[in-house]
């Protein structure tokens, strides 16, 4: 059962994507990019179309889970490959990085969005995630990507409890950021670093991990786990110390704070304000 409110912003977002007629959606698997896909297909149907990116960046079990969850929604999806991962100013893994992915990605996007005489590109940014440090955004500006959960104030409790009453599967869903986000700023990114970095949250999952991120430094690796599972880690050590050695780290560190979306950026916080300009280009 859902709230009043609830209820009063699907049908007002009903009424938003009907004004639109036709729209082409960032989908990539995630709860908040599902719902707004689900809403789209339901109301536009085949004015309606999921395109999904493909990169060395996402794991082949996320490529698989958005392609069966679009299938499940009824949705219209294209996949595509975007080669994000070979721009000179991607690679070298700025603060900014996130913005030239997303340049890339949108700018494929906009090209499909012209193709079916649509001005209409959209994500799935909620209200909650003008809060976060999002590169991204500046992408998305430049491209005229939409995001109607923003605009219509959906936080991301709003998304998840609208998935959940209408039965996308992945309601409850942890976010999952590319895997370039597990790599430290000024560290390159290359394709093998985030093939072995997929294998070792596989590898990790495998043991009974739900949620987690395997943070790269060098020759350590920093496993995050949520704080309840740490105890759980430990009396696991062996297996992933062992593990993780076997993929090419020397060392294999348990991070004691617990899971922390984009922890990496905690070394931006405090002078974030310093450097604006890695954040609008």
């Amino acid at each position: 059962m859902m709230s009043p409110e609830l209820n009063e912003k699907l049908e007002r977002l009903r009424e938003h994507l009907a004004r639109m007629e036709r729209v082409v959606v960032a989908f990539s698997g995630g709860v908040d990019s599902s719902l707004v896909l689900k809403m789209a297909a339901d109301v536009l149907q085949k004015n309606a179309l999921g395109v999904l990116a493909v990169s060395p960046s996402l794991p082949e079990s996320e490529r698989q889970g958005a392609i069966a969850l679009a299938k499940s929604m009824g949705a219209e999806l294209e996949v595509i490959e975007t080669d994000e991962v070979e721009d000179p100013e991607y690679i070298i893994n700025a603060p900014n990085r996130c913005y030239h992915c997303k340049n890339n990605v949108y700018a494929s996007l906009r090209k499909i969005a012209d193709a079916r005489r649509t001005s209409h590109v959209l994500d799935g940014m909620n209200a909650e995630d003008a809060f976060d440090i999002r590169p991204g955004r500046a992408a998305a500006i430049k491209h005229g990507v939409r995001s109607p959960l923003n605009e219509l104030d959906f936080t991301k409790q709003d998304v998840r409890d609208a998935a959940n009453a209408l039965g996308l599967p992945n309601w409850d869903k942890p976010a999952a950021a590319c895997l370039s986000s597990r790599i430290p700023y000024g560290t390159g990114v290359t394709g093998d670093l985030l093939k072995r970095i997929e294998l070792a949250e596989k590898f990790l999952h495998s043991l009974g991990f739900h949620e987690l991120r395997a943070r790269h430094h060098g020759d350590v690796v920093r496993v995050e786990v949520p704080e309840l599972e740490l105890v759980l880690a430990m009396q696991q050590r062996e297996a992933i110390t062992g593990g993780l050695r076997a993929l090419g780290w020397a060392y294999v560190t348990l991070d004691l704070e617990g899971l922390r979306h984009g922890s990496l950026n905690e070394t931006l916080r405090g002078g974030a304000r310093k450097l604006p300009e890695l954040f609008t280009a």
